[in-house]
């Protein structure tokens, strides 16, 4: 019997975190630092960090165009805060290194900087009740095209979507001991 085998790109962010995560639940989590080795692994994690220098990185380093060409094999991907944004097709400011893929516009540092970081929580749509949610300088879901499903709402603020085999949540769910994002996410991988 193979493990599934998914990677988390490992730029910048709680890559460790995610990679227990994913051990915990009987895969296989894999530090991914250059292009070749997405083709190793079933799915793939982008953690949370500082947007704009991921994707400055994602540039240098060819994860861009290899990225887009993951997903274009209907792997599929989640990507938490950063990572959220940089799986968006559009920001509401700024201009930086996007992978455009999820038909979400996302603001950044929307609920405020480093001290407004908080925890709550969610009720999450085909995940669970109570699941207790880390915001740290977290961005929010603007707007969405029909095509994506609403998961998680943090008051009227869309946290939490997915469209096809993208998900992506504002919120940190590898800072918790809570399993059962990264459960959903490892489904999202074996249905693809």
């Amino acid at each position: 019997m193979s493990t599934t085998k998914i990677g988390v790109l490992a730029l910048q962010g709680a890559v460790r975190e995610h990679i227990q995560h994913i051990d915990a639940l009987e895969a296989s989590g894999i530090a991914i630092k250059w292009p070749n080795e997405l083709k190793e692994v079933a799915g793939l994690i982008i953690p949370g960090g500082e947007s704009t220098t991921i994707g400055k990185l994602m540039v240098e380093y060819g994860f861009i165009e290899a990225i887009r060409d993951f997903h274009a094999t209907g792997k599929p991907i989640y990507g938490t805060c950063a990572g959220m944004i940089l799986l968006a097709k559009k920001i509401t400011e700024g201009d930086q290194p996007l992978l455009s893929l999820m038909d979400i516009e996302a603001r950044r540092n929307a609920f405020g900087r480093q001290r407004e970081s908080f925890e709550a929580e969610l009720d999450i749509k085909d995940v669970g009740h109570r699941f207790k949610a880390v915001f740290i300088r977290a961005p929010w879901i603007e707007n969405v095209s029909k095509n994506v499903k609403i998961m998680a709402e943090f008051g009227n603020i869309k946290v939490m979507a997915r469209q096809g085999n993208l998900l992506a949540s504002a919120f940190h769910p590898e800072l918790t001991g809570d399993l059962r994002i990264h459960k959903y996410f490892l489904g999202m991988v074996k249905e693809a």
